[in-house]
């Protein structure tokens, strides 16, 4: 919903149940917003501050995270299930509002509650003060959002769609057109979401190219390509023009995987749209398509891409990756060795608590029995990561946690986020609440602080909320914690998040009421 500037963006949101019929099976029930999949686009502009009244006549406890949003000063507003506040159940309502300022771009909202973000989320695109006109890049003629999405949260998706539609290569899936026709040589901004629960996708469009302009919400150094990749929780602004014959076109999106044989089984299909130029001629011939890349393109899938602080205050080294840890009491299906799948950071399970929210516990200085103030920065055991020969009973066995990482207000951090081989080799998009990061370097293997700091990018590095660790890889990244608060950071891959790849971070006040956190809301739902 449009907002003037420095004026309220008011939405009233209701989540229940919807019947869709796709994929040959009707009468679908699947949970979502208004009635709609993806659910409102929520538009602002840079300044104004958003209100959501979101009311659950859904059958599940519910929670809406504002990916990419800071929330300073709503910090209660975040969202995630018992890190910033308890769900709220069915029959309840709760309002989040929160301010914009200083951030312009394209983000998301989601569920942040069990698996109901599969079907729970929208665009929330949030503008220049002065319209399209202020952006730093030349001016479009339309912009257009699409949101790619995978199907069910553990093994292969049922799907892959755009804007909630699987495309002409599924059965029972009619051939559908993107928007409106496109004109010959006019210039459109692309806002691509991927709102997957765990896959990294490719996006093209058949005899066309882009610039990339922006990513999670913050303008880029323009870069030309044919093709965009997107993890789960990214997002990707880019400029297309219509410089292709008049006719019709399939844009498509397609899996990444990193093709190790142990990975995740998943769907080797496309989810497609269909793009059509007006004044072309009539016909029944199909649509071109895109020559996509293969499903295990990882030289594609891990093409690089403001003011960097140069003085760092606490470096972390951090393993993330899968393993097993022992079964928890109330595990009702375990195997014989009394032991289950898990993810961890640093060898740390997360176990989110389950009758205080984090912040809350934060807030009240009653942090006893809801988590603990050690989470490591270091692993426990050095070794080699991304080598088959670790992949062992000892070094897969990790412990469940609820540790936080406290830092000091201001604090400048930089992390190495190191990919580990156990169990099984995958990207990991890792999502940091409450801040933009700046990626420093990427690379494959072991990472090697001797030879790859000389080499980071402080001049011109991508800032992103997300950044997909490659699979048998590493990334660092450098952040200020400049907004107090609790502020979770964890896989976007949801089956991930929820074997419990996650930390979270602990930032303490700063010096003034404004730099200080807030207190709660007197409608905070309780748990």
């Amino acid at each position: 919903m449009s907002s003037l500037i420095n004026l309220i963006c008011l939405l009233i949101a209701f989540v229940g149940n919807l019947s869709i019929s796709q994929l040959c099976q009707p009468n679908r029930i699947i949970t979502a917003v208004n009635g709609q999949l993806p659910g409102p686009t929520i538009r602002a502009r840079e300044g104004d501050t958003v209100v959501v009244h979101l009311v659950n006549e859904s059958p599940y406890s519910m929670t809406i995270h504002w990916h990419g949003i800071f929330q300073r000063g709503s910090q209660w507003a975040d969202g995630p299930a018992m890190v910033t506040q308890c769900p709220f159940q069915p029959g309840g309502n709760y309002t989040y509002s929160f301010n914009v300022t200083g951030q312009e771009g394209t983000l998301w909202w989601h569920a942040h509650f069990s698996f109901l973000r599969a079907t729970v989320y929208g665009a929330l695109i949030i503008l220049p003060r002065g319209g399209a006109k202020a952006y730093p890049f030349a001016k479009p003629d339309k912009e257009e959002q699409m949101a790619l999405l995978t199907g069910i949260p553990a093994g292969p998706a049922d799907a892959y769609t755009i804007n909630g539609k699987p495309g002409d290569f599924y059965h029972c899936s009619a051939m559908r057109n993107l928007c409106e026709p496109i004109r010959k040589n006019e210039t459109y901004l692309l806002r691509i979401i991927n709102a997957a629960l765990n896959t990294p996708l490719f996006f093209k469009v058949a005899n066309h190219s882009f610039t990339v302009v922006a990513a999670d919400a913050c303008y880029t150094t323009p870069y030309k390509t044919d093709v965009v990749v997107v993890g789960p929780g990214q997002t990707v602004d880019a400029l297309m023009v219509a410089d292709a014959a008049v006719g019709r076109y399939y844009m498509a999106a397609s899996p990444y995987d990193s093709g190790i044989p142990s990975g995740p089984p998943f769907s080797k299909t496309n989810a497609t749209a269909v793009l059509e130029y007006a004044g072309g001629p009539n016909t029944t011939l199909p649509p071109a398509l895109p020559q996509l890349p293969q499903f295990n393109d990882t030289d594609t899938a891990d093409r690089t891409w403001p003011t960097v602080p140069l003085a760092v205050d606490t470096r972390m080294f951090v393993t993330v990756g899968m393993g097993v840890a022992d079964c928890q009491p109330e595990q009702t299906l375990c195997n014989r060795s009394r032991t289950m799948f898990a993810s961890s950071m640093n060898n740390e399970s997360f176990v989110p608590p389950r009758s205080t929210s984090m912040l809350e516990a934060h807030y009240s200085n009653a942090t006893a029995g809801v988590y603990t103030r050690d989470f490591p920065d270091q692993p426990p055991v050095v070794f080699d990561y991304t080598a088959d020969a670790s992949n062992n009973a000892t070094m897969q066995y990790t412990t469940k946690s609820t540790k936080v990482r406290t830092l000091r207000y201001n604090e400048t951090v930089e992390m190495v986020l190191q990919n580990t081989r156990l169990i099984a080799k995958e990207s990991h998009p890792m999502h940091l609440h409450g801040f933009n990061f700046f990626v420093l370097a990427q690379g494959f293997g072991n990472y090697n602080q001797t030879t790859t700091a000389p080499q980071f990018n402080l001049v011109n590095p991508q800032e992103r909320n997300t950044v997909l660790v490659p699979a048998g890889g590493w990334a660092v990244i450098r952040f200020i914690a400049d907004n107090p608060g609790m502020w979770y950071m964890h896989c976007h891959f949801e089956a991930h998040l929820d074997l419990g790849l996650g930390m979270v971070f602990e930032v303490q006040d700063g010096p003034t009421p404004d730099t200080s956190l807030p207190p709660p809301p007197k409608d905070l739902p309780q748990c």
